[in-house]
């Protein structure tokens, strides 16, 4: 052997190695994660009786500003990182599905739902629909004992989102649990949200995580709210092409495509149940005040306030959801925001209810689907416990109950002493 081969020094440090782009991904998703769940430790001791809906909306997206504004301030290459909201706070009340995040200005929200949706026979008509501001009760919307409320908000880094959701249910205490059409909603949520987890895994299809969250749903009597989507997430991108489906009707089952989950991909799973008889939702007036760009539609604004407003879009919310609070003058953003919309540059997160005197329950997670197995990015819900609800119905289905049991991801240990067993059966 030459000098040349000889093995170095043992004393003679190791060169670090460098970690992968990949590892680097999730870093940013689990830091983003991180100041998610610091937010909603901070929302759920705020979400209390008389508690304001527009106030805890913009307390929650100033806890993910601060929180995003703490990290990640040296530039990459002379380039800043970006960061910053991936999804603006929403606090959606009962049968209120999701996305309600409510302006302190309301004759934006009244303006801009006329044009979009034209009301017509039974909806009252425009006069009558204009005719109170400031004072609409949607803005002022407190919270009262025994609401089911679903907060949802999302932090990015450097354009890796990490998204989350739960359902609280106020002044609910061990004491006191929720129960009731409640409880089901909320039990059958989270019972589905944890089959999930465990369903998304490399090698099984969206159809599986379909079929497996109606049957949990069905054991509390309840049923997935209609065609809500859960996406694929990469950089800069929270509603990829690889989608699940809830609850779909007849046409979604025979358009929707089939997809197969795969190693090194991320996924925003988006579960929300409904006690009513068939989980269908609509608009009942629409408030509209979360919107997106579409990154796959171009088209040339023609009205110059319209592309002012386009541009301010771009600069302060980029490819995420933004809320019309962001923009710095509501008159303007009006008339922007309409040719946009007409257009299809920019898309509207509708809010839809339920039918009244039901309840929906939501929870929304992150994950990735990592060599090692699936990885939780988010974190478990802060206010969710069992002891906080106590329903009579249960889980029967003996094979989504064996699947509640199995850890989300298998230790080295387990997998070792799989492997042997299937070895020594082989061998038999």
């Amino acid at each position: 052997m030459s000098d040349s081969e000889k093995t170095a020094p043992a004393s003679a440090a190791a060169p670090e190695k460098p970690r992968s782009t990949a590892e680097a991904d999730i870093t940013k998703y689990k830091g983003a994660a991180d100041i998610v769940n610091v937010a909603v430790k901070r929302l759920v001791g705020l979400i209390v009786e008389g508690a304001s809906v527009l106030e805890l909306c913009v307390e929650g997206d100033k806890l993910i500003e601060e929180g995003t504004a703490a990290v990640y301030n040296k530039s990459v290459k002379g380039v800043k990182v970006s960061k910053g909201l991936a999804f603006p706070t929403s606090i959606s009340v009962n049968n209120c599905v999701a996305h309600f995040s409510p302006l302190s200005c309301v004759s934006f929200i009244f303006s801009l739902s006329l044009l979009l949706f034209p009301p017509s026979p039974p909806f009252r008509s425009a006069s009558s629909r204009t005719r109170t501001r400031s004072s609409d009760p949607l803005s002022a919307q407190k919270l009262a004992k025994g609401d089911v409320v679903k907060l949802h908000l999302g932090a990015h880094i450097d354009g890796f989102a990490a998204i989350a959701a739960e359902t609280i249910v106020v002044g609910a205490t061990p004491e006191s649990p929720v129960t009731g059409r409640r409880a089901d909603a909320l039990q059958a949520a989270w019972s589905a949200a944890e089959v999930a987890m465990r369903l998304v895994r490399v090698g099984n299809k969206n159809w599986q995580v379909t079929e497996a969250v109606s049957k949990v749903a069905a054991a509390w009597d309840c049923k997935p709210v209609e065609g809500m989507l859960s996406c694929q997430q990469t950089q800069n991108v929270i509603d990829g092409k690889k989608r699940i489906i809830l609850n779909p009707n007849e046409g979604q089952k025979r358009d929707f495509e089939t997809v197969t989950f795969a190693e090194g991909e991320v996924y925003g799973i988006d579960i929300l149940v409904s006690s009513g008889e068939d989980g269908k939702a609509r608009l009942e007036e629409s408030r509209t005040t979360i919107y997106q760009r579409d990154h796959t539609v171009s088209y040339q604004l023609k009205m110059k306030t319209s592309r002012a407003v386009f541009s301010e879009v771009q600069k302060k919310a980029g490819p995420f959801p933004f809320n019309v609070r962001v923009l710095d003058d509501e008159k303007r953003a009006r008339m922007g925001l309409q040719e946009a919309v007409q257009h299809s540059l920019v898309k509207p997160y509708e809010v839809v209810y339920t039918p009244p005197n039901t309840f929906v329950a939501a929870f929304h997670f992150t994950i990735a689907l990592l060599p090692g197995g699936p990885s939780l990015l988010t974190h478990p819900p802060v206010w969710y416990k069992p002891e906080l609800v106590r329903t009579e119905k249960e889980l029967e289905d003996e094979e989504l109950k064996e699947l509640l049991t199995r850890k989300l991801r298998e230790t080295k240990k387990q997998k070792k002493k799989a492997a042997t067993g299937e070895g020594e059966a082989e061998g038999k």
